[in-house]
């Protein structure tokens, strides 16, 4: 490896850290293709009850305390900084819906936002007051809320733990009561039929997953709830949405590569799903009513989506498409809106994104784009098909939202608000870049990089590097103010738009997946090394992050190039790979055969066992290394992180610290709220620091 690429920790001293120690007990995992012993798998408590794990863990959390404690007034400055970007009020736009404006508002201090609606004209109606039902809940999260076409009945999932698990509560508007009966353990959709019952999805109780859809009518006990539809296939997650026209409820089923659409008219009396068109292996598709046709988004003979339209009773007969948008090399099209007179379809080309608008009524078609080379365009939230305008919003790393209304008649365009950034933000005082990197195998990978504009191209900078790769997820290159801390202490910040994602397609998503998911973490570490070649920042003050499976990668990256970065941090990382995909009983493993591979099948086994990050820990010297984790988890479950801290421990070679923080009232997105979750924000920010030589020693 050349000196230039090596990344050796600044010369500076660190907080004093005793880590606890972590016992042994060897638990052998079973597979067909070997078996493996696991010396942490006692770490592992469903129950999140056991007095012995909940004290190793709070042992973990105490060294923790003590490792930051000499960094108190940093993170406390980072807290302060963090808090004076946010408004003391602030408020979203209004949305319109079917004749009600709807809004979320948040108070001076308040956590949580208030739930509005009014009319045109007429006062101001309370759906929620969010901070209220959310007290004594560090993780409190709120999935649907939605009130009935008589206005009678508001219905609300909400998730206390954090868990993904949430109860739906029925509250009588014209009392202000809530039913007395509880439906725990559902997915967050919902949805009113117009005679104001109500369909929601229960999730299997042992694996979590929304397999069944259920009516119940308000007013009346759970246990005469209707079931409505039940999926059998745990490949598949289920939501629920209403159509924007307002005529249909819509059940869509998807896995990783196949979807099936299902539908009931809101106006049935004895509701029963229709299957749109029947599920077939690797086709992906979505609907929108349209008067007396179905319009299609498909990938059908298209592999990045094309549009066609159908006659209602025919939508599965394909010889009855008609093409509305073909399909065109190089442009995804990722989403469709129909309103009266056009139709609005959402683009991505280069990553990067843009709106097609066509007039139904055989107008002139229009192309909007953002007004700067690294922002992205897109359409914001437009519920009502017969609204009189579009709502389109554009950003960047360096520019806020900017939202924007078309009207329709007169085709004009006007900024409803720029997403407001308190403590003077001005974004020319910032530099935004769109770059590509070529990967050791030739291929072009985009990157999109933050820095202030006075951050010198002169090899010093410190570098905060973050990806993700996986599901199909293209990482948004938007405006985040929590990021102004470290930016404006020096750091350029970068995101990899690694292979795994879908920043460029279906094919840049199945070149980071599987057999190929090699290539996710070769182009984090190319981009890295293309960056210091540039002289953008310097070699030994490298930095990266990632969450979950952006996790994954982090811990790959730990293994195969530790002396490459200074610091690591790791959010609620999916690095026990072979462990949990072996287990099909824990939420998502069936779900995501086809992301990672069944264990079951030779070829796959061997592809996870060689990078499954705690299968590859080997006696080396890591980077100093900070990891976080959710009690409360159903998506990565919290012993994954203490498992992979406990043996990265056991064979680190070097004296970086490697520290375990476990949030034990919180789950896969930690703390919620508009400020609690500053404090992890902040011992980040000062562990990247500290890790850079960014702290003052005097």
């Amino acid at each position: 490896m050349n000196d230039q690429t090596t990344a050796e920790r600044p010369n500076h001293p660190t907080p004093r850290y005793l880590p606890p120690q972590t016992p042994e007990c060897p638990t052998r995992v079973s597979s067909a293709h070997g078996d493996r012993l696991d010396p942490w798998y006692w770490l592992r408590d469903d129950s999140r009850s056991d007095p012995v794990v909940l004290a190793h863990l709070a042992r973990e959390n105490a060294a923790c305390e003590r490792w930051f404690a000499p960094l108190a007034p940093l993170v406390a400055q980072l807290k302060i900084e963090l808090a004076r970007r946010v408004p003391p009020e602030q408020s979203g736009l209004p949305v319109f819906e079917h004749g009600w404006w709807y809004q979320a508002r948040y108070r001076e201090g308040a956590e949580h936002p208030l739930h509005v609606r009014w009319r045109d004209g007429g006062p101001e109606e309370v759906l929620l007051d969010a901070a209220q039902a959310a007290e004594g809940s560090a993780a409190y999260t709120l999935g649907s809320l939605e009130v009935s076409p008589d206005g009678r009945w508001l219905a609300l999932t909400e998730d206390p733990l954090g868990r993904h698990q949430y109860a739906l509560r029925i509250v009588d508007r014209t009392t202000g009561q809530s039913m007395p009966e509880e439906r725990l353990g559902l997915d967050a959709d919902l949805a009113f039929l117009n005679d104001g019952s109500v369909l929601y999805i229960r999730q299997d109780p042992v694996t979590l997953l929304g397999h069944q859809v259920w009516r119940h009518v308000p007013g009346t006990h759970s246990s005469t709830d209707q079931r409505l539809y039940t999926e059998s296939d745990d490949a598949y997650t289920l939501s629920l949405s209403r159509s924007r026209s307002g005529a249909y409820i819509y059940l869509h089923l998807d896995s990783t590569s196949t979807s099936e659409v299902l539908y009931v008219r809101t106006d049935s009396i004895e509701p029963v799903f229709q299957v749109a068109i029947p599920r077939r292996q690797g086709h992906e598709y979505d609907i929108e009513d349209m008067g007396d046709q179905w319009l299609l988004r498909t990938n059908e003979g298209a592999a990045d989506f094309r549009i066609v339209q159908a006659p209602r009773t025919a939508l599965a007969d394909r010889s009855r498409w008609e093409t509305v948008v073909p399909a065109v090399d190089g442009v995804v099209l990722t989403d469709m809106m129909v309103f009266e007179s056009h139709l609005a379809v959402a683009e991505r080309v280069a990553g990067i994104g843009r709106v097609r608008l066509l007039d139904r009524n055989g107008g002139t078609d229009r192309l909007l784009t953002a007004p700067h080379p690294a922002a992205t365009l897109w359409l914001d939230v437009n519920r009502d098909s017969t609204a009189p305008f579009l709502r389109v919003a554009w950003g960047s790393l360096a520019h806020p939202t900017t939202r924007m209304a078309l009207d329709w008649a007169s085709g004009e365009t006007r900024v409803l608000r720029v997403d407001p950034v308190e403590g003077g933000y001005q974004s020319d005082r910032y530099r935004v870049q769109r770059r590509w990197i070529t990967a050791r195998d030739g291929v072009q990978v985009p990157v999109s990089l933050l820095a202030r504009a006075d951050t010198l191209s002169d090899g010093t900078a410190p570098l905060l590097l973050t990806g993700y790769g996986a599901y199909g997820y293209a990482m948004p290159a938007v405006f985040d103010a929590t990021l102004l801390p470290l930016i404006d202490r020096g750091f350029v910040y970068a995101i990899a738009h690694v292979r795994g994602g879908d920043e460029l397609g279906r094919a840049w998503y199945d070149a980071g997946r599987l057999a190929d998911k090699h290539h996710t973490f070769d182009d984090f570490v190319d981009v890295r090394r293309a960056l210091v070649a540039a002289g953008d920042v310097s070699p030994t003050r490298c930095c990266a992050t990632g969450a979950s499976a952006g996790g994954l990668l982090i811990g790959a990256v730990a293994n195969q190039v530790p002396n490459e970065f200074c610091a690591l941090v790791a959010h609620v990382p999916f690095v026990d790979v072979l462990t949990s995909m072996l287990d099909d009983e824990l939420p998502l493993t069936t779900l995501e055969y086809e992301e990672w591979g069944d264990p079951a099948n030779a070829e796959d086994y061997r592809t996870m066992a060689a990078y499954s990050p705690i299968d590859n820990i080997r006696a080396q010297t890591y980077p100093a290394m900070f990891v976080t984790g959710g009690l409360h988890d159903a998506q990565v479950q919290y012993w994954e992180s203490a498992k992979w801290v406990a043996k990265l421990r056991k064979y680190q070679q070097g004296t970086a610290p490697i520290v375990l923080r476990m949030n034990l009232d919180a789950g896969h997105g930690g703390a919620t709220g508009r400020y609690a979750a500053h404090h992890e924000i902040a011992l980040e920010q000062a562990f990247l620091l500290q890790c850079a030589g960014c702290v003052d020693e005097g």
